[in-house]
């Protein structure tokens, strides 16, 4: 990703009591020795890797240290107990580009939460006002009929039709932001429209 990092690692070792003489004579300074070979196997892997890869293959880099460590301090009386990438951290200007990154990604999720939380409300909203509805119309179908005797139950939904038939009409017209709606408006067309709704409800009973 042609982007400098600082890769902090962190080496535990400890000097071979069968080989304590090697430890003490052959190294004049063990702690800079190790630095030179970690140093150079992080420059051989490293530069070969993607920025992410470099987080994702932490235990791989740190694999590859300990092995080479091994092969070179061994000779010199010392036994490496572990090796671990502490951290790797990008230049400056790449950390912010990172954090605006992430701080995106969430804000897109909670943006999408957000939707989803109101579409499943509206929704919630929606079914309740059309339950609403039902009731109301099945009491004022009920209603009717023992109020007003010789009714049926059709000609009560018949009238409640044709009236909302004229309610919607009313709202049409009486907002100023929606379009010109031209539909068939006479007593007959009416009757249709009524016909037309009844029978459509009683197909899909009857599919059900």
């Amino acid at each position: 990703d042609n982007v400098f990092v600082n890769v902090v690692a962190s080496v535990q070792y400890r000097a071979l009591a069968e080989k304590a003489s090697d430890a003490f004579y052959k190294l004049s300074n063990t702690r800079s020795q190790i630095q030179a070979y970690v140093f150079d196997v992080i420059r051989a892997s490293v530069p070969k890797l993607d920025l992410d890869a470099t987080f994702e293959q932490k235990n791989d880099i740190a694999k590859a240290v300990e092995e080479e460590l091994e092969k070179a301090m061994s000779h010199y009386g010392y036994e490496i107990v572990q090796t671990l990438i502490v951290d790797i951290e990008p230049d400056e200007h790449v950390k912010r580009a990172m954090n605006e990154i992430n701080a995106e990604k969430i804000l897109q999720i909670k943006r999408a939460e957000g939707e989803a939380e109101s579409k499943y409300l509206a929704g919630l909203g929606i079914a309740r006002q059309r339950q609403a509805i039902v009731d109301g119309l099945r009491d004022s179908v009920l209603a009717f009929s023992e109020n007003v005797p010789g009714t049926s139950s059709k000609d009560v939904m018949d009238m409640v039709l044709v009236t909302q038939y004229f309610d919607t009409m009313k709202e049409i017209g009486a907002s100023s932001k929606t379009n010109s709606v031209f539909i068939p408006h006479g007593p007959g067309a009416v009757k249709d429209i009524a016909s037309q709704i009844r029978e459509g409800l009683l197909q899909a009973n009857a599919t059900t």
